[in-house]
């Protein structure tokens, strides 16, 4: 009898792993929102830095010049929360959003007057880069403070050379040159 009960623990156990991966495999990260998010990063530390030590025109030649990549990041960001929170995304956002601005603001404060003198370098590598990927590369290499804590989402599974095709019908163009 106590062999049953083990067997259906396991099994019960099993059942309620099946289960919850799916949820957890929800809530991870795809690389593009990986992207924004690091980019949103980089954005809340530039503007608490425009804030707290008057850098003002550096963060609008900032915003100015990235707008579109910021946009972008804003939008996979959002479609983020919409994917994993569904009809609470919005609060989930805000939520995420607040934290933040609150973790950069923080971390201002730890580092207390050496704040301005050490993140002021940052304008300009910011500025310096192509695109939005490589912002997101600044924001990882500069360890810019970020509380969102998803892990990335696995790879999805690639098909090997050697695994058998289906083959398509012929197209004419394809007919006509054998």
């Amino acid at each position: 009898m106590f062999r049953i009960h083990q067997r259906l623990a396991g099994l019960a156990l099993a059942a309620g792993v099946a289960i919850a991966l799916p949820a957890a495999a929800q809530t991870c990260l795809q690389s593009a929102e990986k992207t924004a998010m690091d980019v949103r990063a980089l954005q809340s530390q530039l503007m608490v830095a425009a804030l707290s030590c008057g850098q003002h025109d550096q963060y609008n030649a900032f915003v100015t010049r990235y707008q579109k990549e910021l946009g972008t990041a804003y939008r996979a960001v959002s479609g983020h929360f919409r994917r994993v929170h569904g009809g609470n995304a919005q609060k989930q956002l805000d939520i995420y959003i607040t934290s933040l601005a609150n973790a950069q603001s923080q971390e201002g404060i730890r580092q207390g007057s050496f704040f301005c003198q050490n993140v002021a370098p940052l304008f300009q590598q910011a500025l310096a880069q192509p695109g939005m990927a490589e912002l997101a590369a600044l924001s990882v290499s500069q360890q810019v403070t970020n509380p969102y804590e998803a892990q990335i989402c696995p790879a999805p599974a690639v098909r090997s050379a050697s695994a058998p095709r289906r083959s398509s019908p012929a197209t004419p163009t394809q007919v006509a040159a054998r």
